[in-house]
Formats: C-alpha cells, sequence, structure tokens
C-alpha cells in the first residue's frame, strides 16, 4: 500500500473533496485524523473508512482557528507518533457571478482572506513536527482560476492564485527539512456539487446566467480537452499518489486536475 504506517490529518474531511482523499488515504494505509466544523460529517467519513478496515479519528474545530489547530496537531504527534500528511480541502461559500464593476470589497476580499489564512495556520501547525521528524508532505488546492482570466470571479481566482504561491515559497522554505509541498489543481467536480459549498456557488452562478446547474456543467465539460470534468476519484488518488514515497521528489508543482481545461 502506498502510505502503509503513514499519520494523515485531513483538513475540512467532511467536505467533498477532503472526504474522498481522506477514503483513499485509508484505503493506502494510512491511519488518519479527520479534523472539520461539522461533527456529523466527520463521523460519516469516519464510517466509511472503517468499513473498509481502516482507522480514523475526527476532531470538530475550525481550520481558522491558530490555538485550536496547534493544540489538534500537538496531540496528534504526540499519540501517532508523527504527521506524515496533511491536506487542507477546508472550503468558503463565496461570490462568483458578479461582475467587477458590482463587486463589493468584502465579497471580493472573502476567499483571498479565508483560504489564505486556513492554509497557513494548519500548514504552520504541521510543519513543526514535520521538520523536527525531517519527513512530511502538505498537500494544498486551488482552482483553475488562478491561471484563468475573465468576467466574475475575481476573489475566487485571486484566492486560488495565492494558495498556489503560497504553497511554491512554503515548498523552498521547508524542503532543506525534507519536508514536501504540493498543491493540487482540480477542476469543479459534479459529483461534489450537492454535497460541498461549491454546489451552492454554482447554483449562484447558474441563476444569474439564467441556466441550470446542469447546463453550467455541460458547459465546464466542453471546455476541457478530455470533454469531462475531473471525478472525486481522480482527485482522490492523485492526492494518495502525491502524498506518498513514490512522488518523493516532487515539491513546489501545482498538480494540474483539470481534465486539460488548462494545459500548462
Amino acid at each position: 500500500m502506498l502510505l502503509d504506517g503513514k499519520n494523515a490529518v485531513v483538513y475540512g474531511a467532511g467536505g467533498a473533496i477532503g472526504g474522498a482523499a481522506a477514503l483513499a488515504f485509508a484505503r493506502e494505509g494510512a491511519r488518519v485524523f479527520l479534523v472539520g466544523r461539522t461533527l456529523t460529517r466527520l463521523e460519516e467519513v469516519a464510517k466509511r473508512i472503517a468499513d473498509i478496515g481502516g482507522i480514523a479519528e475526527v476532531a470538530e474545530l475550525d481550520a481558522l482557528d491558530r490555538a485550536a489547530v496547534d493544540a489538534h496537531a500537538d496531540d496528534v504527534a504526540a499519540r501517532a507518533g508523527s504527521i506524515d500528511i496533511a491536506l487542507n480541502a477546508v472550503g468558503f461559500v463565496h461570490d462568483q457571478g458578479t461582475a467587477f464593476a458590482r463587486l463589493s470589497y468584502a465579497d471580493y476580499a472573502g476567499p483571498v482572506v479565508a483560504y489564505t489564512r486556513t492554509n497557513f495556520v494548519t500548514a504552520k501547525a504541521v510543519a513543526r513536527h514535520m521538520s523536527a521528524q525531517r519527513s512530511g508532505v502538505i498537500l494544498t488546492l486551488s482552482t483553475p482560476g488562478a491561471r484563468m482570466s475573465g468576467p466574475g470571479f475575481m476573489g475566487n481566482g485571486v484566492s486560488s492564485a495565492a494558495v498556489e504561491a503560497f504553497s511554491r515559497i512554503l515548498a523552498g522554505e521547508l524542503g532543506p527539512a525534507g519536508v514536501r509541498v504540493v498543491c493540487l489543481r482540480p477542476h469543479a467536480i459534479p459529483q461534489a456539487l450537492p454535497i460541498s459549498h461549491t454546489g451552492e456557488v454554482f447554483g449562484r452562478v447558474a441563476e444569474r446566467s439564467g441556466g441550470t446547474v446542469e447546463s453550467l456543467v455541460e458547459q465546464m465539460n466542453n471546455t476541457t480537452l478530455l470533454k469531462r470534468l475531473p471525478t472525486l476519484a481522480d482527485v482522490a488518488d492523485a492526492a494518495a499518489f502525491v502524498a506518498s514515497d513514490r512522488a518523493g521528489s516532487m515539491t513546489g508543482a501545482i498538480v494540474n486536475l483539470s481534465a486539460g481545461s488548462l494545459v500548462d
């Protein structure tokens, strides 16, 4: 198994991507620590992990709360003996579809502040332990908005670009301590829409354009080289591979999971 004997912390584990990645980590042998703000969702993911014979623990906390995140990371490291993998899959509902001329500063800055803060807080909490043990992998998430241009997604695009820049720079700082940092960049995932903040965002965009979520997804399918958007399995399996020793020379990288919406 790719992650046998590893300890993985997944922030936002109650969400679609976080839950799918946690399940993939467990399937590959990792002991998984599920963190999020909604206990019932975390418990559902923990049950799915238990059903495949995996080991999971849950912790209800806000990944914007530095003190709570630090205390949790310290507890995991003390009890498990290490923190080998950390994925921040925390999501925030934010404005998309509003043209710049009508966009308020609060709606623009909201996702920029939230995503950069949570990634800073969680990465700092686990980096202390990873640096001390001279190994570890920190995974972040962005969107194709980081590289695209167009109307209606200013906050999303700037926050995604900021997370990618944060990941690259952090990789340079932590590399000498043996810690890898990799950013996963998936496109929208249709399976995730009913169970994630993205579904609410899509609903607002579709309503403003006079269409439906289904028609919006179809339009996005047609913008990719594969003529489909990524699946949860695509992203979760990629996360497990990148977190494994088989990707041991990969750091400071942006993993393009856009199904060809972007071509690097």
